[in-house]
């Protein structure tokens, strides 16, 4: 009887010992079976909600993939990012998959799915103006975005579409690199208005420095702001990893339609650790209350035609592109 109880325990140690690294192991063979991808977004910006929502509930992961998200601060370092191949997917304007075909791309950079349908940025006042109108940008001095890029091609849509000439009728400084002009509006009083995402925008506002007077979302209608795409090459060649990956974004799309401002302002905090949750959930709220983000991922024919329409009014379009040369909506319409 002694035996066989030692034989028991010795076998129950030794079943003990075995169980950890053979869970480490399945771990470590779990990951290694998942799908490595590389994103580049053009900036991180809660304006983006419903990928960090996707990122942080671990869609990305349910389907198979191991995501990389890096900040390219600019969508023309994005694009370049996709077709050097440092990126698999890239997420920025549609409009520099159009500049890139132009310049006679062999491997078309194309877009795949749609996340915002709506400006993500604000006209920020160094006053209240309460009863601001158009109008009142007349003679004065705007900090805008670059040249050629959505932030200021739809702040000079909307200035036309009031009656204003962008190079008569103000002046724009579009000297500043992205991201900066927040800076550029505190430490120097020249300008007298700056267009502004979030956080900066919010920010502006609590250091008592600035005031949004105006949304570019609300003003300009709906717009198709972003997208991602990715290498005709890289679609034709991981059609299964395309689809997960629009599968995932899919479901972060449906949490925020389905969430409180509060809810998904909790779930990307983690995204954000430089802002405080209070901030982050008047953010995510004003771009909710605008309807900033589609309830699928289907970029339209229409959406695709009146960037165009933009590009053109800008001076930016040599000639249109076919709606079906730049757009796949194959993964958007089957994602689940």
């Amino acid at each position: 009887m002694k035996n066989k109880k030692w034989i028991s325990l010795a076998t129950a140690v030794v079943l003990a010992v075995t169980a950890l690294p053979l869970g480490v192991f399945a771990a470590k063979k779990d990951e290694a079976e998942l799908a490595k991808v590389t994103l580049n977004e053009v900036a991180h910006s809660i304006f983006y909600a419903p990928q960090y929502v996707a990122i942080e509930e671990g869609y990305f992961k349910d389907e198979g993939l191991d995501l990389t998200l890096i900040t390219g601060f600019g969508a023309d370092k994005t694009m370049t990012a996709v077709i050097s191949g440092e990126a698999d997917i890239g997420f920025m304007g549609a409009e520099a998959s159009i500049y890139a075909y132009q310049e006679g791309a062999t491997d078309p950079v194309v877009n795949f799915a749609q996340l915002t349908q709506r400006a993500g940025n604000f006209l920020v006042a160094r006053e209240e103006m309460p009863d601001f109108k158009w109008e009142d940008l007349k003679g004065r001095k705007v900090l805008g975005g670059r040249k050629g890029g959505m932030p200021e091609m739809v702040f000079e849509y909307i200035l036309k579409q009031n009656g204003l000439d962008p190079q008569k009728d103000l002046s724009i400084d579009q000297s500043i690199d992205f991201g900066a002009t927040a800076a550029a509006f505190t430490g120097d009083n020249s300008a007298d208005f700056t267009v502004e995402f979030e956080p900066s925008a919010t920010a502006l506002e609590k250091q008592g420095a600035g005031y949004v007077v105006a949304s570019l979302g609300v003003d300009s209608g709906y717009v198709p702001y972003t997208s991602y795409s990715a290498k005709t090459s890289y679609m034709e060649k991981n059609p299964d990893i395309m689809q997960k990956f629009t599968d995932a974004l899919q479901k972060g799309m449906d949490y925020v339609q389905s969430h409180t401002p509060e809810e998904i302002a909790e779930v990307i905090e983690p995204q954000f650790p430089e802002t405080d949750l209070d901030t982050i959930t008047a953010i995510v709220k004003r771009y909710y209350d605008q309807d900033t983000w589609k309830e699928n991922l289907v970029f339209g024919q229409d959406g695709f035609e009146l960037l165009q329409d933009i590009l053109e009014d800008a001076g930016e379009l040599k000639e249109r592109t076919p709606y079906a040369e730049l757009v796949n909506t194959e993964f958007a319409q089957n994602a689940s």
